[in-house]
């Protein structure tokens, strides 16, 4: 199925939920008629017709399938059970990660902000695992990041 590039220059990408899915249902539909077009012969007075009638076709999928959503929306583990010294688990799918920030972009097209609001989880609610995170600090500090200018590495 088509799936439009996440980046940074895709206007999609900075969009809100609700906008990236009227957004993605206009393209869907857009390569439907598209391709129903160049192989069925459509009059333009059809045209207008043909492309209601696919939309109305795709909005009918989206809000059956966003109801279901509504209906099965209960995390892979419970939320408190989520958090671990060690990693973190992707209220999504169940799967254990030090960092979640990737994953959830990658796998669910989700910012931090977007996943800690669809769980009703608290603006800080970490998105990297706390041991890992001492880990990684640690070893900045020892490779001399977040030093003010001018002062000196402390070697141990």
């Amino acid at each position: 199925m088509y799936k439009k590039e996440h980046s940074m220059n895709n206007p999609m990408a900075k969009a809100g939920p609700e906008q990236q899915e009227l957004d993605y249902t206009l393209e869907m539909t857009a390569e439907v008629v598209s391709s129903y077009v160049g192989n069925n012969p459509v009059s333009t007075a059809e045209l207008p017709k043909l492309i209601t009638d696919v939309y109305g076709a795709f909005a009918k999928l989206k809000g059956s399938r966003s109801m279901m959503a509504v209906e099965k929306r209960k995390p892979a583990v419970p939320i408190k059970k989520s958090l671990h010294d060690d990693y973190l688990i992707c209220l999504e799918d169940g799967k254990k990660f030090k960092s979640l920030k990737r994953h959830l972009r990658s796998h669910f097209n989700l910012s931090p902000e977007d996943y800690r609001e669809k769980w009703g989880l608290p603006h800080d609610y970490p998105m990297v695992a706390p041991n890992y995170a001492k880990e990684r600090s640690s070893l900045a500090r020892k490779m001399g990041l977040g030093r003010k200018p001018g002062t000196k590495l402390k070697v141990s």
